[in-house]
């Protein structure tokens, strides 16, 4: 599709600096935006936070991004092992998304070209076939168990915050009796020593 064709239907061209409340709707407006277009977006790379965990910038791209480890192994297949055609072609086209200070989502690098044709159908879907619609069912799974696990990761930090305050709770209140233990055997010596 070229610029006018794109116009025409009423696809949104991401860019830089564009702006998105969450880094859900970010991923969904590319995944609608490479639907439209004609291409399965992949999820490629994350960086999170070293303090809690968080996500705060996410790369997407086309899934025909990079080359299969298998095309790029020297040693040939097994006897028995026919080699699989690879999916890949070395796309650039990719999609950086950071999380700013405000807790907005940020396009901060866009590549638009693909080095492969686009297929589009009536459905908006790729004509590529199962593969790229597994491909999709499983990046969803995955980001939901990633939603999961970032629930849970909260819920033990949670849980381990109040241990530790319990814990400290706990031993301030040990020092306090082990005082009092000493005081009364300081009182107990010198009552026994006036004797």
């Amino acid at each position: 599709m070229d610029v006018e064709e794109e116009e025409e239907a009423g696809i949104v061209e991401p860019c830089v600096g564009m702006e998105f409340e969450s880094e859900d709707a970010a991923r969904k407006f590319y995944s609608e935006y490479a639907r439209r277009l004609g291409f399965v977006v992949r999820v490629m790379q994350r960086r999170r936070s070293g303090i809690d965990g968080r996500t705060l910038a996410r790369r997407l791209g086309c899934n025909k991004q990079g080359f299969s480890p298998n095309n790029r192994t020297i040693v040939g297949p097994g006897p028995d092992k026919k080699p699989r055609p690879s999916a890949r072609e070395g796309c650039k086209a990719t999609i950086l998304v950071k999380m700013d200070k405000s807790g907005k989502w940020v396009v901060t690098r866009f590549e638009k070209d693909h080095n492969h044709p686009l297929v589009v159908t009536a459905s908006g879907f790729s004509s590529s076939g199962d593969k790229d619609k597994k491909i999709e069912e499983l990046t969803k799974e995955l980001e939901h168990q990633e939603h999961l696990c970032a629930t849970y990761r909260e819920k033990l930090v949670s849980f381990m915050n109040s241990v530790e305050e319990q814990t400290e709770e706990l031993a301030s209140k040990i020092q306090l009796i082990v005082d009092n233990v000493r005081k009364v055997e300081s009182e107990v010596q010198n009552f026994s020593r006036r004797r």
